[in-house]
């Protein structure tokens, strides 16, 4: 059983990426094999609204010269996803809409190739609008079919500066119960969620 995490964020190594450490760390004590792909300095452009995937069928954007074709197929092999974004101007960053703009249709067009795999989103924010970058994540997982698990609070946490999340105590706790509420649905979904449909 493997989860793909998606760190949407322009720093490396960020509040962004701490966060997500935290959910896969509590998924790795699970026995869950977890990888983090950092989108920082990737290139990966806006949906072209070309419908190809639509027409070709091929589980892939007609886009081949960036990374999205790279990003769906980690997605598609994975049992769940987590996709992590800072808030930018109350929303996710342009790295990571691009991705679930695309993926959205990729599967879409693909018979629901994310169908039934788990997935959660992660935000972090320096001060307002995450719940509005999380709802965005959201709406992705649910317009592909794919089941959301809970934590003990929203998936967000506080920080501005590099590692200034870490004093949110908060926080880590609701990353962790979600990295074990994940852990305990991809278990019970897992042969669905291989399957994609």
């Amino acid at each position: 059983m493997k989860v793909v995490a998606f760190n949407g964020s322009a720093r490396r190594g960020g509040n962004t990426a701490i966060l997500l450490g935290y959910v896969m760390g509590e998924l790795e004590a699970e026995g869950i094999e977890t990888e983090l792909v950092e989108m920082s300095g990737a290139t990966i452009h806006g949906c072209l609204a070309c419908r190809k995937c639509s027409t070709r069928k091929n589980r892939r954007c007609s886009q081949e010269h960036d990374m999205g074709n790279v990003y769906i197929e980690k997605m598609a092999a994975a049992d769940g996803i987590l996709l992590g974004s800072p808030t930018y101007v109350t929303d996710v960053s342009p790295e990571i809409k691009a991705l679930i703009d695309r993926a959205c249709l990729v599967s879409g067009a693909n018979g629901g190739m994310f169908r039934r795999k788990v997935g959660a989103a992660v935000v972090a924010l320096r001060r307002a609008g995450a719940l509005h970058a999380f709802d965005t994540l959201n709406h992705f997982f649910l317009i592909t079919e794919m089941i959301v698990p809970g934590s003990c609070y929203w998936n967000i946490g506080i920080g501005r500066e590099m590692g200034e999340v870490e004093k949110d105590e908060e926080g880590i706790r609701t990353m962790k119960v979600l990295g074990r509420n994940m852990a305990w649905l991809l278990k019970r979904t897992g042969a669905q969620a291989s399957g994609g449909n």
